[in-house]
């Protein structure tokens, strides 16, 4: 399967909408449009989508939550609030390939960690298969994962409190 990789626009809503409501949690489906035409403003928003021609196959979206309260942007994060791949393009590397995107719009904004949550069923072997490493945490059907992009050699860790 042959695909390419752009952001989103506006006018590839029609296609987005049914991926976006097989996501579920779709508060109001009245708004979503709205909200998919601000999103894609945002500068702190990344919205990619693979297309086969002009069918689109797949989508990621990611939030990069600005630099830290206490470390500025040495800790600075994002969380991947979608991937979604269309069924019939399973299997086939597209979510591979969103996920590299996804990583490489992290690393070209210069963060310092990507996190997301996946659901047991599908999300999580999926990401495995990948070879991501789930968390150990189980949270309402939910695994967590998460990439640094920072050296481990560098980091320092909280201080000891002594009560």
């Amino acid at each position: 399967m042959s695909f390419t990789l752009r952001p989103l626009a506006p006018a590839d809503f029609e296609q987005v909408r049914p991926m976006l409501l097989d996501m579920g949690f779709v508060d109001d489906e009245a708004a979503l449009a709205a909200r998919f035409t601000e999103f894609y403003t945002r500068p702190d928003w990344g919205l990619l989508g693979a297309f086969e021609t002009e069918m689109l196959l797949g989508y990621a979206a990611m939030q990069d939550y600005g630099p830290h309260l206490r470390s500025g942007n040495r800790h600075r994060t994002a969380k991947l609030h979608d991937l979604y791949t269309a069924p019939q393009a399973r299997r086939c590397g597209v979510g591979r390939t969103l996920m590299q995107a996804a990583e490489a719009w992290a690393r070209a904004r210069g963060l310092r960690y990507l996190f997301w949550y996946a659901n047991l069923r599908e999300a999580t072997p999926a990401y495995v298969g990948m070879g991501y490493t789930a968390g150990e945490e189980v949270q309402e059907g939910y695994r967590s994962f998460e990439i640094d992009f920072g050296d481990a050699n560098t980091r320092s860790p909280a201080p000891e409190r002594h009560c």
